[in-house]
């Protein structure tokens, strides 16, 4: 049985949810919040499974409230987020904090909600399989604009190199572990696939740009990959590489998802594969196996695989998935990735 904490300012919301976690066998409600601080008090005292939690909230709202939580009684947290520009950029610093998942909050009525409601099951079903010792470890990104020395490489041949990742459950606080560590003489183009819904991966691109001394920026269409750069796939894209007379250009498309993922992982690295030595690829924290079919492709094409270890990752599923394989270059932990893609690129010739 499933412990679920409600937090949310709206009555409407409290009881509509309750109503749904109460219809499912697994789950049990063992209360409810009604502002961030109200929220803290009953994690401390209930001890709840999971957490879902509103952001907006009177009193304390929820980023606050999260960051005490994770500070004293950390849990696996799912919040609750708007499709405003200032609610997606609370969802980025909301999973920088260390909420594990995020539901998209309709405004309205009882069917509006009842459509995600698969969704807020699965996603808390997702939360209590995170790695709470990953997601609460402290990881120090102060220094991270000046851990490397200028990589003196010559940029002729930049545009045969390209560095591809992939991640979704626990990805934005991992990306901004790797990224914010990356020089920006980087000598080649970045393309990352972070499962996450439109509105959201601008959000996330804008905040690790801020991080970061290496350029993030969300992908367009047709745009040129550029070293030093890093692009980050729309929500409800798929992101692919094409080569043109210009050198590698990105598209991107709206055909069906992959896997049930749009963007997929498996669509970025299927696309990269005949490019062979020049890749390297990187799987990180997520649920599931998107990605491994295309790692095999690259690592078929004697590109270099990169996988996060099981003790950083919040979920252990997609990089699993490519262990399990046994076509992973190295296995590390996040916090020595970025280090990893930086020495795998030099190698490039």
């Amino acid at each position: 049985m499933i412990r679920v904490l409600i937090a949310d300012d709206s009555a409407f919301m409290r009881k509509v949810l309750s109503d749904l976690f109460s219809s499912r066998p697994d789950f049990q409600v063992v209360g409810t919040a009604i502002n961030g601080q109200d929220a803290v008090q009953k994690v401390a005292a209930l001890k709840p499974d999971v957490l879902t939690l509103d952001i907006n909230m009177p009193v304390m709202n929820g980023l606050e409230a999260l960051k005490i939580i994770m500070e004293n009684t950390p849990l696996p947290v799912v919040m609750l987020s708007s499709l405003t520009k200032s609610g997606t950029e609370e969802t980025i610093k909301a999973l920088e904090l260390g909420a594990v998942e995020f539901v998209n909050k309709p405004d309205g009525s009882i069917s509006k909600i009842n459509d995600i409601a698969d969704e807020i099951v699965e996603k808390c079903h997702a939360a209590i399989r995170a790695n709470m010792r990953s997601v609460t470890r402290d990881i120090s990104y102060k220094n991270s604009l000046n851990e490397h020395e200028p990589l003196h490489l010559s940029l002729f041949n930049h545009r045969d190199k390209l560095v591809v990742i992939g991640t979704s459950t626990g990805g934005p606080k991992a990306l901004q572990s790797v990224i914010t560590k990356l020089p920006a003489s980087l000598p080649c183009g970045v393309l990352v696939v972070q499962h996450m819904p439109a509105g959201f991966t601008k959000s996330l691109a804008n905040r690790l740009d801020e991080l970061s001394a290496i350029h993030v920026k969300e992908a367009e269409q047709g745009e040129e990959i550029k070293p030093g750069w890093v692009y980050i796939a729309p929500g409800n894209y798929h992101m692919r590489v094409l080569n043109s007379l210009k050198g590698k250009v990105i598209s991107l498309g709206q055909d069906p998802p992959i896997g049930n993922h749009r963007p997929s992982v498996n669509a970025l690295f299927e696309s990269v594969a005949p490019f062979g030595r020049s890749i390297v690829a990187v799987i990180m924290t997520g649920m599931g196996c998107d990605g491994s079919i295309g790692m095999k492709k690259i690592s078929d094409a004697h590109g270099y695989v990169i996988a996060e270890d099981k003790s950083t990752c919040v979920v252990y599923g997609m990089p699993k998935a490519v262990v399990d394989m046994g076509i992973a270059d190295e296995v590390l932990p996040v916090n020595r990735i970025a280090d990893a893609i930086v020495e795998a690129v030099k190698r490039i010739y």
